[in-house]
């Protein structure tokens, strides 16, 4: 399952930038307001997710991929060994928000960030790649740091079943 996460992760960050891209052709416009506080702008992120560790240039470009890459190989290998399924799940968001991000940096040298709710006085401008990094994250430290949460949402769960 994670690694179906992983995939559709992928596919919908892919298919978010290139209707940014060749849709709304946010490359050329630069900048969309959709209401107060959502707006669509182009940042050609150089670092990792929400604009951390920009000035790279060539070494970062090929230093963040390889770092992913490499982070995606123990992931992998985290998700054979797991016997929980929501590890499993929150592993294959991480996973594929990471090489959705290497696809951008392979292609273009940098990752396509778009979504902007600076309104929300969030100054980071992010992508779909991103968000799945995020809520894998704290999906992972939902279930290590509060089982009790985690146990609670599996009963949860095996009701409805």
């Amino acid at each position: 399952m994670a690694y179906a996460i992983a995939v559709s992760v992928i596919v919908l960050d892919q298919i978010s930038k290139a209707w940014i891209l060749y849709g709304v052709k946010l490359r050329e416009r630069g900048f969309v307001e959709l209401t107060p506080i959502f707006d669509l702008r182009m940042v050609w992120n150089q670092g990792m997710s929400f604009g951390l560790g920009q000035a790279g240039g060539q070494f970062g470009r090929w230093f963040f991929t390889v770092f992913a890459v490499g982070v995606s190989i123990a992931i992998g290998w985290w998700v054979r060994q797991t016997t929980s399924r929501w590890t499993a799940w929150s592993l294959g968001l991480v996973m594929g928000g990471a090489l959705g991000n290497v696809i951008d940096r392979v292609r273009f040298g940098a990752v396509v960030d778009f979504l902007d709710f600076s309104g929300l006085m969030f100054p980071w401008v992010f992508n779909v790649a991103d968000s799945a990094i995020t809520v894998g994250v704290i999906l992972l430290l939902v279930e290590t740091f509060w089982p009790s949460a985690r146990e609670v949402l599996a009963s949860r769960r095996d009701r409805v079943n």
